[in-house]
């Protein structure tokens, strides 16, 4: 049996030990984002054939989760779709160092049996539907937007997260930018109080419920619904066009993150101005202790950083990422030269 991505959100150490013996390899462990599991688990499989010297252990947890761990230092790598915030960098119990790695796109998926075409929404509908106010597929707001397309007269399963999350923080950091009733009952965060809906753990999760419930709607990283060919939705942009997440389409909502980019990579590029842009856009991070007090593994994060920087690119295009710009890429070697590795 053909296997998919949602049988493969584990830790992926196990799958990656390669022919050389485990006792003889430098293990590196990370946690994080499910947004992101799909290309770490590519990158850590062809680093390890370039530097069979390592390893890596990756847990697909979740945003949240990966940042608790390494706020708790049991991870050396603490993966996230969303930059921690001012918060949480004091709780840190030293500096750390962001480091964009691809940028994605939070796809709309939907099961709504028999229908034809692709569906529409904004991003004022897609609130109100997560706030519960549109309740039904039928419902005017929703009909409107898709003109001679027949909607079914069923309530609308909602599915979200139950997890501390990435996809969450980019997506309600989406509706709180286009919903003023979002940004002040519901928020931004990783994980929040929903309004009405079904929870499921990781995009794994969120994709499972979606496909196996009639008449719902969720929010899953692209990878994921493309994996099992969900329908996702046409999303009206800033400029008012209609767009489909693509790798096209997030490039262009990243086309004016290298002029503006701050200094500690924190950035957000959802909702992003461009004829082509799609709105549920984002950079995803690795995020790592500036001073490395393990010298070895220190040495050999940064080794593979740099080489995520620059080989690394070249598989995010196939697997429905987005690469860095260049001027990103620029910026984040130069960042790299700060990481800090003690002594032997």
């Amino acid at each position: 049996m053909r296997q998919t991505l949602l049988s493969v959100g584990m830790a992926v150490g196990l799958t990656l030990l390669g022919c050389t013996p485990a006792r003889s390899q430098l293990l590196i462990n990370g946690a994080g984002s499910t947004f992101g599991y799909p290309i770490y688990s590519k990158w850590f499989d062809a680093y390890t054939k370039v530097d069979p010297s390592v390893r890596f252990n990756y847990q697909s947890i979740g945003s949240g989760g990966g940042i608790n761990m390494l706020l708790n230092r049991t991870v050396d790598i603490g993966a996230s779709d969303a930059p921690l915030t001012a918060e949480q960098i004091k709780r840190a119990p030293a500096p750390v160092l962001h480091f964009p790695t691809v940028l994605g796109a939070v796809s709309i998926a939907y099961n709504l049996p028999g229908l034809k075409g692709t569906l529409r929404l904004t991003g004022p509908v897609i609130a109100d539907i997560y706030l519960g106010k549109i309740t039904q597929w039928s419902d005017p707001a929703v009909a409107q937007l898709n003109p001679g397309m027949t909607l079914p007269a069923k309530p609308i399963t909602v599915v979200h997260r139950s997890d501390g999350s990435g996809d969450t923080y980019i997506f309600a950091d989406y509706l709180s930018k286009i919903s003023p009733e979002w940004a002040s009952k519901v928020g931004t965060s990783t994980a929040l109080k929903w309004p009405t809906g079904l929870g499921g753990k990781g995009n794994e999760g969120v994709t499972a419920l979606v496909t196996q419930t009639p008449y719902s709607i969720g929010y899953v990283t692209l990878i994921y619904a493309l994996q099992i060919h969900q329908p996702v939705a046409e999303v009206q942009n800033r400029d008012g066009v209609w767009i489909m997440p693509s790798l096209k389409s997030v490039t262009a909502a990243a086309a004016g993150a290298a002029s503006n980019m701050p200094s500690d990579f924190r950035v957000s590029i959802v909702n992003a101005p461009g004829h082509d842009a799609y709105p549920i856009s984002s950079f995803t991070w690795m995020i790592v202790y500036a001073r490395q007090e393990d010298a070895k593994k220190g040495a050999a994060i940064k080794k593979f950083l740099s080489w995520m920087l620059e080989q690394g690119q070249r598989y995010a295009s196939a697997m429905n990422y987005a690469p860095l710009p260049p001027e990103v890429v620029t910026l984040e070697q130069a960042q790299l030269e700060k990481l800090e590795v003690a002594s032997k």
